[in-house]
């Protein structure tokens, strides 16, 4: 089919029926169907003036009785069309179009809006053929560039054409191995710069925790010690409990008795016998 077939490829709509122009996967007929443009027997394109199906690979035709169907694009038949006005009409037939009607397609005499042919997006399907043309056009033009200048360079080269061609195509194709080796070393020193940066950042991570614990553990210290600070040593003597014990085992009655600092008990008054008296 051809390098510009595989980008012209489009549906073929009638405009009275919104129904595409499908060839049938199992003899020549061609349909009428619903439109989908994932289905190859739907897909069309311009080759010069013939309609290429992508599904059957064969041609838009008519055949000796006038009956519209696909055969092979290289027979005698008629499987030329002209395009005018969204309307197609086989080449070497006068004054015929082709129709859609509710069996099919056939060829009519009459221009109506049943033999008026877009493509999925409303356009006519003579703009496809007039950008197929225009294409091939620039193809053919760019081709000619492309050998002239080949040719030109071949002559200060001292090259034939098939020299220069093998040069070229040598280095289209030229080792990648020093750009492969090149970006496995950048991606390994990648990683290990990686790997470097992960093992600071833990163990930075292990000192804050560290830090964070002794600044907890800090004033917790200082509010202990300080209130150990606040409460008084008692001193033990052995003495003093004994001093303090010291109670006078016998009293009088109206006697006054003083306990000194030193822990020494003395009566106030002094004892008068009753003779003295």
């Amino acid at each position: 089919i051809g390098f510009f077939a595989d980008t012209e490829a489009f549906l073929i709509k009638n405009a009275k029926f919104q129904l595409c122009l499908q060839a049938s996967s199992t003899n020549k007929n061609v349909l009428l169907e619903d439109c989908n443009p994932h289905l190859d027997f739907q897909d069309w394109s311009w080759q010069g003036d013939s309609l290429v199906n992508y599904g059957t690979q064969s041609c838009l035709s008519v055949s000796g009785n006038g009956r519209v169907q696909t055969s092979l694009c290289a027979s005698t038949g008629y499987t030329s069309w002209d395009c005018s006005d969204s309307q197609l009409s086989p080449l070497g037939i006068s004054r015929s179009y082709l129709v859609a009607n509710r069996k099919g397609v056939a060829l009519s005499d009459v221009a109506n809006l049943k033999a008026q042919w877009q493509d999925a997006a409303n356009r006519s399907v003579c703009e496809q053929k007039a950008e197929h043309n225009r294409y091939s056009l620039l193809a053919l033009t760019s081709t000619q560039m492309y050998e002239h200048t080949a040719g030109n360079a071949a002559l200060p080269l001292g090259m034939d054409p098939q020299q220069l061609e093998e040069l070229l195509w040598f280095f289209r194709r030229e080792d990648p191995s020093t750009w492969n080796y090149s970006v496995l070393a950048l991606s390994l020193a990648t990683l290990i710069l990686g790997l470097v940066l992960l093992t600071i950042n833990i163990v930075r991570n292990r000192k804050r925790k560290i830090m964070s614990r002794e600044a907890v553990q800090t004033p917790l210290q200082a509010e202990m010690e300080a209130k150990e600070a606040l409460i008084p040593e008692q001193g033990y003597s052995p003495s003093e409990p004994q001093k303090q014990e010291q109670v006078p085992q016998e009293q009088r009655a109206g006697q006054v008795v003083v306990q000194w600092k030193d822990g020494t008990i003395t009566s106030l008054y002094s004892d008068v016998s009753e003779e003295a008296i």
